[in-house]
Formats: structure tokens, C-alpha cells, sequence
């Protein structure tokens, strides 16, 4: 007997853009999201992300925090299938240091990826969403949307940055039946430690340890409540931030 399970297709003829695509958070979005229907434009300053190429996707290899690389996604969204439907703001880097060992390089670095291409990718999408009277952009942050510990200063001031941009975004765009809402996503077996750590995935796996549920979370799991913020199943769901960090933001560290 044929178990295999068919996902569904309620993205069907819906039309995608996901920054930072080319793996993690962003790769799983990209791959459950046209699983489920839609076409996308996979963005990444990696190379790797070209290996995405298939009826349905089109990748672009650009850097988030240029303006050109978010009017060219739009472009190519509306250019190769027609619409634009969805924002997924994924792409983000983290910086392990004490404020006083930072440069303005450092700091400025973290903005520019974590807020800046944030705030152009969104500008760019709403403008192309308003004709059509609908949309959905979801923000990846994270727990240090209101949490932090030593060492990121940048990287919290990002991602409280990004939560306080999804709400004020949120209450300007529903007025064109565009929803903007973020996942606050706790540890995840990602590679976005691995310029930090020898094994960024084992460091992740160990922090997440500390979390309530005891463990990290797959790229899959923060993928699917990505897909949930930008599905119709959402539809009342404005300017939230949904933590999905197995508890971590609950408890004061032990």
C-alpha cells in the first residue's frame, strides 16, 4: 500500500520571494512552500543557492542589504510568474562580541543584513502587493526580539529593530489587505554560527539543550509556522510576532 503523503496545495498559484534561501531557516521555507504550490524567487548572496533551479523556482544570487538586489526580486517575481503574494524575510547574520571589542564595521554590518534588507525587501514587495489588494510578508527574528545575553548587543538591537518594524510595517499595510507578521525563532541547526564556532550546528544543537523543550528546532519546524503566518489560515493575524522557540524566551536562564 502507498503511504506517501502528498502535501497540500494551498500555495497554488501563489508566487514567493525568500531571502537567504540557499540553506537553513531559508531553504526549508523555499522547498515546503513549493512543495505546497507556490513558485518562487529564492534570494542569497551564496552561489549555492543556484543549485535550486527547477520549474518553479528561480534563484538569484544578490546581497539583501543593496537596494537593487530587492527591486530586481520583485522584478523577477511579477517578470517570471506573474504576481508577487509573499515576503520571507529570512535572510539575517549574528556577531558574537562584547560591545567594547566592536567596530562600527561590525555593527553597522549587522543592521545593514538584519534591518535594512528587511526594510527594502518589504518596501519593494508592498508597493508590488497594493495593486493586487493582498499579500503576506513574515519577518524571521528570534527570541533576542526581547531577550538577550552578553556578547549580542548588535544582534539583539537587530531583531528588537525587526519586531518593532513588523508591527509599525503591519498597521500601515493592512490598510491594503497586506498582513505583516514575524516568527520569533528559537535555536536552530542552521550554519549561521559557523564563522563563530568550529561546528556552528553543534553549538545550536548545546543552546538549545537549555531550552524548556530540552532541544534546538530543525530548519523544517520554524519553516512551517513561516508557511502558517503566510497562509490564509493566518488571515486574522496582523503585526504578531509568534515565538516558536520551544520556551526559551519563557524562563530566566539556570
Amino acid at each position: 500500500m502507498n503511504t506517501t503523503t502528498v502535501p497540500n496545495q494551498d500555495f497554488k498559484g501563489k508566487v514567493a520571494i525568500v531571502t537567504g534561501a540557499a540553506s537553513g531557516i531559508g531553504l526549508a521555507t523555499v522547498k515546503l512552500l513549493h512543495a505546497r504550490g507556490a513558485s518562487i524567487i529564492a534570494q542569497d548572496i551564496d552561489p549555492a543557492v543556484e543549485a535550486l533551479a527547477q520549474p518553479g523556482i528561480f534563484p538569484i544570487i544578490a546581497d539583501v542589504t543593496e537596494e537593487s538586489a530587492a527591486q530586481r526580486a520583485v522584478a523577477e517575481a511579477v517578470g517570471q510568474f506573474g504576481q508577487l503574494d509573499i515576503l520571507v524575510n529570512n535572510a539575517g547574520i549574528i556577531i558574537n562580541k562584547q560591545v567594547v571589542d566592536m567596530t562600527l564595521e561590525d555593527w553597522d554590518r549587522i543592521f545593514a543584513v538584519n534591518i535594512r534588507g528587511v526594510f527594502l525587501h518589504s518596501r519593494e514587495a508592498i508597493r508590488a502587493m497594493i495593486p493586487n489588494g493582498q499579500g503576506a510578508i513574515v519577518n524571521v527574528g528570534s527570541y533576542a526580539c526581547f531577550q538577550t545575553f552578553p556578547k549580542i548587543s548588535a544582534y539583539a538591537a537587530s531583531k528588537g529593530a525587526l519586531a518593532q518594524f513588523t508591527r509599525s510595517l503591519a498597521v500601515e499595510a493592512i490598510d491594503h489587505g497586506i498582513r505583516v507578521n514575524a516568527v520569533g525563532s528559537g535555536d536552530t541547526i542552521t550554519n549561521i554560527l559557523n564563522q563563530l564556532h568550529e561546528n556552528g550546528a553543534d553549538a545550536l544543537a548545546e543552546y538549545g539543550s537549555r531550552a524548556p523543550i530540552g532541544r534546538a528546532a530543525r530548519p523544517e519546524e520554524i519553516a512551517k509556522v513561516i508557511a502558517f503566518l503566510a497562509s490564509d489560515d493566518a488571515s486574522f493575524m496582523v503585526g504578531a510576532i509568534a515565538m516558536a522557540d520551544g520556551g526559551k524566551s519563557l524562563v530566566l536562564p539556570s
